[in-house]
């Protein structure tokens, strides 16, 4: 399906910090996640992507932007179309917007608001981009099942033998980025759409001679909602993984500059 993409933004851009969430069937955390980041602080902007949610996501985001028009923002696109090109999709905008700082984060409070300004705070020290980490010391998760948990760490140990990168939560999904990070990135020149995406993100980044740093984070599973995890996206990430790997040895993820 083609990716329409329905854009109601705000006139003046006041913040220079900008949280990204992608949607699809999140009306239960929806709205208390918008004024959990909301209330974050004034310098934090929040813009959703919704991937057409039949459960009416997209309508909730839409009356909380008649009460603050100029924090919240809204991408609504045509049909589920993926985590990957939700987050490009976002970046785009926020790059367009002169945002200095843009961060991914889930919609499902596995991801806590509290911690977004420790994320900012890490590129205080010099680093590109900073990662909200469940396996560096003082992280952690809470409520996962065993079957999950055994997943993810061997995930993450698949990850960092095929492609060398010294960071023990390549999966994360909670990141804060310098906007010249993303600018540097030919962002079409990502291509993984499930989870693998943050992977390659990350690698991307990271062949570009962007540093990075581990932040402890407390990782929690979604107590409402559905989660999107699937057999396709394991399959993507254990496959990807390697051919990506190999395809970087004749290959760069910078940007063109003619």
């Amino acid at each position: 399906m083609k990716d329409s993409i329905f854009v109601k933004e705000k006139e003046d851009i006041m913040s220079n910090k900008l949280v990204i969430i992608p949607t699809y069937n999140e009306k239960e955390n929806i709205s208390k996640m918008i004024k959990a980041v909301m209330a974050v602080g004034e310098d934090y902007d929040l813009l959703v992507v919704d991937d057409g949610s039949p459960d009416g996501t997209a309508a909730i985001v839409r009356a909380l932007q008649e009460e603050s028009p100029s924090r919240i923002h809204l991408i609504e696109r045509e049909g589920k179309l993926g985590l990957g090109t939700a987050y490009i999709a976002g970046f785009k905008y926020g790059i367009a917007k002169k945002y200095d700082f843009l961060f991914e984060m889930d919609a499902d409070f596995s991801h806590s608001p509290d911690d977004l300004p420790r994320l900012h705070a890490a590129l205080e020290q010099g680093f590109d981009f900073s990662i909200g980490s469940r396996y560096v010391r003082g992280g952690a998760t809470k409520n996962w099942p065993m079957d999950r948990e055994i997943l993810s760490r061997g995930a993450s140990l698949y990850v960092r033998m095929t492609t060398w990168m010294p960071i023990k939560d390549p999966t994360a999904g909670f990141i804060c980025y310098r906007r010249e990070v993303l600018e540097t990135l030919d962002l079409d020149k990502v291509k993984f759409v499930g989870y693998a995406f943050q992977i390659e993100m990350k690698f991307s980044a990271r062949s570009l001679g962007f540093k990075s740093i581990e932040v402890p984070i407390t990782f929690t599973d979604r107590v409402e909602g559905t989660s999107k995890m699937s057999k396709g996206i394991i399959s993507e990430a254990i496959l990807g993984v390697l051919k990506m790997k190999i395809q970087s040895f004749s290959r760069s993820y910078r940007k063109d500059v003619n």
